[in-house]
């Protein structure tokens, strides 16, 4: 008798441990937060590859522009539109009708 008390004891422990066990994997904290989250980690780490790029591209152009007085000249006539005397610039409007 006690041996079959037992065993229905352990039934019942067994059965409670696969129902706690299901109902945490798929709650909110369970696999499909796991999928999420993966998901979110492999986007920042694209995100993050993209920035440091866009970073070491802007430290090359830093460091073109500290070394070289050519690209200096042009950065600066570009952004404030001088001209040396006899040249002509064009400026093109992004939208203009023909």
């Amino acid at each position: 008798m006690r041996n079959q008390a037992l065993k229905v004891a352990y039934a019942v422990v067994l059965v409670a441990g696969v129902a706690y066990a299901f109902v945490e994997l798929r709650g909110p904290s369970g696999i499909g937060a796991l999928l999420q989250r993966r998901g979110l980690v492999h986007q920042y780490e694209i995100e993050n590859q993209t920035l440091n790029r866009e970073i070491q591209q802007q430290e090359d152009r830093i460091q073109r522009l500290d070394q070289s007085p050519t690209e200096q000249e042009f950065e600066i006539r570009q952004r404030l539109k001088l001209a040396k005397p006899g040249e002509k610039i064009y400026i093109l409007e992004p939208n203009s009708k023909k």
